[in-house]
């Protein structure tokens, strides 16, 4: 199955609305995403904590998006960022439940109860400052992503957007993340 945007005309493919147009190819078994940029500088080995003002740019695919695309993002502060773990070796994600972040005092959680890199689907989500868009360049500051990161998808962050009820997380996680921004 496909699933082309029902809101471009077929054939009216531009270089400014060619990114627009992309498939996703889906199956039962398998959905196919095609990264729209990637992180250029920041961290390039991984260490968990101390991310709290790295600074990376996000570079948008030229090849696929004009400066059009990212017209009006300038005027919000934050991004939502899905990326992919891609230095993750698809055969070393397993779901059965492990201590967060390695913690050998932790007790073990489920996959889905944690924000590790070890996911089924290898997809991380991060929330980042925006400093500045130049181009198809976006400065941004706080990604937790590795320099060479392929980039899925990129959204302003809305406040309507965040919880509307207090967050509610484990002592374990608050302990665990003290040090992570």
């Amino acid at each position: 199955m496909t699933y082309p945007d029902p809101n471009i005309p077929p054939n009216s493919a531009t270089p400014s609305t060619a990114a627009a147009n992309l498939e996703i190819t889906m199956t039962a078994h398998s959905v196919s995403l095609r990264p729209v940029g990637q992180v250029v500088g920041g961290r390039s080995e991984m260490f968990e904590d101390d991310w709290h003002d790295i600074r990376a740019v996000i570079r948008l695919d030229g090849e696929s998006f004009t400066a059009s695309a990212v017209l009006g993002l300038e005027h919000f502060s934050h991004l939502e960022v899905v990326f992919l773990f891609d230095r993750i070796n698809p055969a070393t994600v397993h779901s059965q439940p492990r201590p967060p972040r390695g913690n050998p005092s932790a007790a073990p959680v489920g996959v889905f109860a944690h924000r590790g890199p070890y996911r089924p689907n290898r997809l991380g989500v991060s929330r980042c400052r925006l400093l500045a868009v130049d181009g198809l360049d976006l400065h941004v500051a706080d990604l937790d992503a590795l320099s060479g990161t392929p980039i899925l998808d990129i959204k302003p962050y809305l406040v309507e957007f965040g919880p509307r009820h207090p967050v509610i997380q484990p002592t374990w996680a608050t302990e665990l993340m003290s040090g992570y921004y």
